[in-house]
């Protein structure tokens, strides 16, 4: 690199990095597939063609492993990487292997939904999103994905004053607390697809909706409906909710607020993870989340 100008030697390290980055998105995915049910011995040791025809025929006969198959061929041959770090990914990879198969609600919808949804084989994968562009993107590449195309009223000029005053509506606080048509609680999502109610969900991922300008939704109603899902849960276990971002101090300060730092498990990066009881479960009667 001595010797070249400053602006090939930019160029030359940016494309390094995307390199190194997307041989430790595969090295994660390769390693998932190889513990995990699906072999792909076939896939290796035969021509691209007869790879191809192994590919559609499990597509057909075998819906489970279609996911991870889809997963590793996309990005593979694709310029895709994660929109999270190795360690980030990694940590979340680690409780859905324990838990695998589960029922898992991504909060986002991006390059790194193909290898959600493969990282849950066998369970069930739902993602939520605003962006109606995103979702016609992300499904004309992956048509196996369960989607949801959602809407948020919150804005993010607003997360001082939703955090100020929810405490004041009987409707926002335990313990007779739900989410489906609780219009009257500014930071319950009410109007969200009946499947997402209907389900109990073992692992919550919220990376979406956008919350880097005054006028995006923020994160603060998902946040806070993660922890109302949590808490209502009625199977034995935990609930593990996964919040990226927590960089940012509204992020930071609902986590603190509705996840409760005693039910922090790990911090990796810019992600935290908690695992969180039900409210039967917390020994507590107090009309407060933490």
């Amino acid at each position: 690199m001595k010797g070249l100008p400053r602006k090939i030697q930019s160029i030359s390290g940016n494309i390094t990095n995307v390199v190194l980055k997307k041989c430790l998105f595969l090295t994660i995915f390769i390693a998932v597939i190889i513990t995990g049910s699906l072999t792909i011995t076939t896939l290796i040791s035969s021509s691209a063609t007869s790879a191809l025809c192994t590919y559609v025929t499990r597509s057909n006969t075998d819906s489970h492993s279609a996911p991870q198959v889809d997963a590793l061929l996309h990005y593979a041959t694709s310029r895709d990487i994660a929109q999270q770090t190795f360690n980030e990914i990694t940590l979340s990879l680690n409780v859905l292997r324990s838990i695998s198969p589960c029922n898992f609600l991504v909060f986002g919808l991006g390059h790194d939904s193909l290898m959600w949804a493969a990282f849950n084989p066998r369970g069930v994968t739902l993602f939520l999103e605003e962006d109606i562009k995103a979702v016609h993107t992300v499904l004309s590449r992956a048509p196996l994905l369960r989607v949801h195309a959602v809407r948020y009223d919150t804005r993010l000029s607003d997360a001082d004053d939703l955090l100020a005053s929810y405490k004041s509506v009987k409707e926002c606080l335990p313990p007779r607390l739900s989410l489906q048509g609780n219009v009257q609680c500014r930071l319950a999502l009410s109007e969200l697809p009946h499947e997402v109610y209907r389900r109990e969900w073992d692992v919550i991922m919220i990376d979406a909706p956008k919350g880097y300008f005054a006028a995006a939704p923020g994160r603060m109603a998902v946040i806070f409906s993660a922890a109302v899902m949590a808490r209502g849960r009625k199977k034995p276990g935990l609930t593990h909710v996964f919040l990226h971002d927590v960089n940012r101090r509204v992020e930071r300060m609902f986590a603190e607020e509705f996840l409760c730092k005693k039910y922090l498990v790990k911090a990796v990066d810019r992600l935290w993870h908690f695992a969180i009881p039900p409210a039967r479960d917390d020994g507590s009667k107090k009309i407060s989340f933490c």
